[in-house]
Formats: C-alpha cells, structure tokens, sequence
C-alpha cells in the first residue's frame, strides 16, 4: 500500500490531535501535581506549626514544673531546718528545765499550776501527781489550800521534768500541767520566730 497525500494529512491530523490531548492531560496532571504539593505543603506548614505550639507549651509546662518542684524542695529543705532548729532549742530547753533550782520562784509556779489544777478538773476530791524531785513542795503546798476540796498527792511519782499532773478520784478527768506540756505549747510561736529570722522579717 503507497501513501497519499489523503493518507498523510489524516495520519498527521490524528496524530497531532491525540498529541494535543496528551499535552492537556499532561499539562491537567502537572497542574494537579501543583496543587497537590501546594496544598502538602500548607498541610505540613500547619502540621509544622501545631507540633512548634505543643512543643513550646509543653516546654513552658515543664519548666514550670521543674520551678515547682524547686520552689517545693526548698520549702521542704526550709521546713526541715526550722524543725530541726526548733528540735535543737528544745532539747537546750529541756536541760536547762531538768536544771531548774527549786527556789521561791519555782514553788511560786508549782503554786499557780496547783491552783489551775484544782479549778480545772473542779471536782470534791482530786488527785496531783508530781515528779519525785517536787513531791515535798508539792506537799507543803497542798497543806495550805482550803479543805473545801479534797486534794491529795499521788504516791506513784511520774516522770516529768517538772510541774503537776491533775485527775478526779475516779480517773474520768485529767489535766496535765507539767513543763514538758507547757513547752510543746510554745513550739507554734518559737517556730514562726524562727521562720521570720530565716528570712529576714525581724
């Protein structure tokens, strides 16, 4: 079979025709390709940001964190000196107390703490309890108080640095008046003193 010029301009019109086709599903391909990366691209810039942001707050978190938990270690630091200073002053206190001469002040106090005593446990017939080393001021007290209440001495001495232990004749009422109870009292107060020293308030 011998080409014709029919022949060869219908060849060259199909021809051209599917290449034309072919350039627009490129180029439509191309297009979409373009698109597709664009729009990859705002999706990972987006993607890109948010794991920044998270990233930042959980950074932010974490120092706070580590402030606080910081801020808590030196509280607790803090509060372990000041308990163990308060510890050390009581321990002083004590001696000093174990120490105590027993002269006209000191019946003077026992006195008072017999006096509160008898009006806090408020019944007919009490019962004192001393240290062994106080029992004869204790006694000599005792001997001077009005006989409208019954107030006698236990023979059992407890043990105590110092000052009165009180309960009812049938044990439902008790009142502890001894130093060791009068000084843990004070602890609060010694402990605020020391905390103020601490950080310069006073």
């Amino acid at each position: 079979m011998h080409r014709t010029p029919t022949l060869d301009r219908t060849v060259d019109k199909v021809l051209t025709q599917k290449l034309e086709e072919f350039i627009v599903q490129i180029d439509s391909a191309n297009q979409q390709a373009l698109s597709n990366l664009e729009s990859s691209k705002s999706s990972l810039r987006s993607e890109y940001e948010r794991i920044i942001q998270t990233s930042k707050k959980q950074s932010e978190n974490l120092k706070r964190q580590i402030l606080g938990s910081k801020r808590l270690e030196s509280r607790n630091q803090e509060l372990l000196l000041i308990e163990r200073s308060v510890n050390d002053y009581f321990e002083k206190a004590k001696e000093r107390l174990r120490e105590l001469p027993r002269d006209k002040e000191y019946k003077g106090m026992i006195n008072e703490m017999l006096e509160d005593c008898i009006s806090a446990i408020g019944s007919e017939e009490i019962i004192i309890e001393s240290n062994e080393k106080d029992s004869k001021i204790v006694s000599e007290l005792m001997g001077k108080k009005s006989r409208q209440v019954k107030v006698s001495l236990s023979e059992k001495p407890i043990n105590a640095l110092g000052g009165l232990r009180a309960r009812s004749a049938d044990g439902s009422l008790t009142y502890d008046s001894t130093l060791e109870l009068r000084t843990e009292r004070l602890k609060p107060l010694i402990r605020k003193e020391i905390v103020q020293r601490l950080r310069g308030d006073r």
